[in-house]
């Protein structure tokens, strides 16, 4: 009953976002991944990515044949398009798998194993959707929200020392190779958490079942709450793509200034500011460091090279925000906050809610909404004191990952120490 609650849920808000984006004469997401099953994806690595993650219910034959299948699909339609001069891009193969392992669900199976099957393929279907709703999202937050409040934003960083003016020429130094790297890191986050996912997944087709709490419930939660704060406190970053921030250089005619990333902006009075229709407010919090956040936390019980992973894709994923100029010191924090609350909860969800549990959630939310609240009302205070409120913004985020820690370290089963054998008599 709560996996056809959740089902039904997903499958509302979907058709309720579609409702939206067709009011803005732009396809929504059911249509954009209907598209898919014939014209060329946006993603073909996170189509297969899906994929792999509903095959962890498979035996490794069928995993064979699923991604034969989908290979030779690909094949077809690569073929195809290249004799219509067609845009090229895979992953049409792996959604047809994906969808025909539904049918055979429904049609095929029974009892325990079409729940099985039919989760795995939820859950696969909900991370592919999962970009064509954030698509739609950002798109209403740039409709419904005229004005950004930017300079609030930018002012309260100055208590952190401006830090994406500092990494964003930092980057810039290393040229482009250093620009590559981060930016495939930053647009293939959700194929490394489907790596890690698939490791915390790996025992599911032996043990029919799938773990209370994994990485891909966190990812998805993250995406559905964050467009949410979105909307609460619209920002849309120093710059976005081709440079329409705030402070870049491609959107001078509703940019403060152009400043990004070698002239740190002035400490003034802030207020908000109109932007345009198009520019996505997606910058308070970073999204893309809540889930690299959640990445890092649930890699931490992997192997040495998954833990290695986790770290790399941290840095890198902080390096690029910031780098990038798409988000602001304060949104980092924000995000990393953001995340370990989330995860708190949905761990206190998985095992039943607790004392400890409750007040770690409370805790992380109260720092979280104080956060907001400070960035709004206390940007002046903060750029003029960096030195005090500087710490206290990073001991704010601490506070909440030590709490973290120390709550879910409560929360492992303890490990029973083996019994010594008791003395037997000496024979004499």
């Amino acid at each position: 009953m709560l996996w056809t609650a959740a089902a039904v849920v997903a499958l509302g808000f979907l058709v309720a976002l579609e409702i939206a984006a067709r009011h803005y004469g732009v396809a929504g997401p059911i249509t954009n991944q209907a598209r898919e099953v014939i014209f060329a994806p946006k993603s073909g690595p996170l189509l297969y990515a899906g994929m792999a993650l509903m095959m962890v219910v498979f035996t490794w034959r069928q995993r064979f044949i699923a991604v034969g299948v989908a290979v030779g699909i690909d094949v077809v339609f690569f073929l195809v398009r290249w004799a219509l001069d067609a845009e090229m891009m895979f992953g049409n193969g792996a959604l047809w798998v994906i969808l025909g392992c539904a049918v055979l669900a429904v049609t095929r199976r029974t009892g325990q194993e079409r729940v099985l099957l039919l989760k795995g393929v939820g859950l696969s279907l909900l991370l592919v959707a999962g970009r064509k709703t954030g698509d739609t999202w950002l798109l209403i937050t740039s409709k419904t929200r005229p004005a950004v409040l930017d300079q609030y934003v930018a002012t309260a960083d100055h208590a952190l020392g401006n830090p994406s003016w500092l990494v964003g020429r930092m980057v810039s130094a290393t040229g482009p190779v250093g620009e590559h790297v981060l930016d495939y890191v930053y647009i293939q986050l959700a194929v490394a958490a489907v790596i890690v996912a698939l490791y915390q997944l790996r025992n599911v087709a032996v043990e029919r079942r799938f773990p209370g709490h994994h990485l891909v419930r966190t990812f998805l939660v993250i995406g559905l709450l964050g467009p949410a704060i979105y909307m609460i406190f619209p920002v849309v970053g120093p710059i976005f793509t081709y440079g329409n921030g705030a402070f870049g250089t491609g959107g001078e005619q509703w940019a403060l200034a152009n400043l990004w990333p070698h002239t740190v902006p002035p400490i003034s009075t802030p207020q908000s500011m109109p932007f345009d229709e198009i520019t996505p407010r997606n910058c308070m919090p970073s999204l893309h460091t809540a889930w690299a956040t959640t990445i890092f936390i649930h890699s931490r019980k992997g192997p040495r090279i998954l833990r290695y992973a986790g770290v790399f894709w941290l840095i890198a994923t902080l390096g690029a925000t910031l780098g990038f100029g798409y988000h602001y010191g304060v949104d980092i924090i924000a995000g990393v906050v953001f995340a370990f609350t989330i995860d708190a909860a949905l761990r206190s969800l998985d095992r039943g809610w607790d004392r400890a549990g409750i007040q770690l959630v409370a805790y992380g939310t109260t720092v979280f909404a104080l956060l907001l609240v400070s960035y709004r009302f206390l940007p002046m205070h903060m750029a003029k004191h960096p030195w005090v409120f500087g710490p206290l913004l990073v001991l704010a985020m601490i506070s909440v990952v030590q709490g973290y820690v120390r709550t879910t370290k409560l929360w492992e089963p303890k490990a029973v120490p083996a019994q010594q054998p008791e003395p037997q008599p000496e024979l004499v």
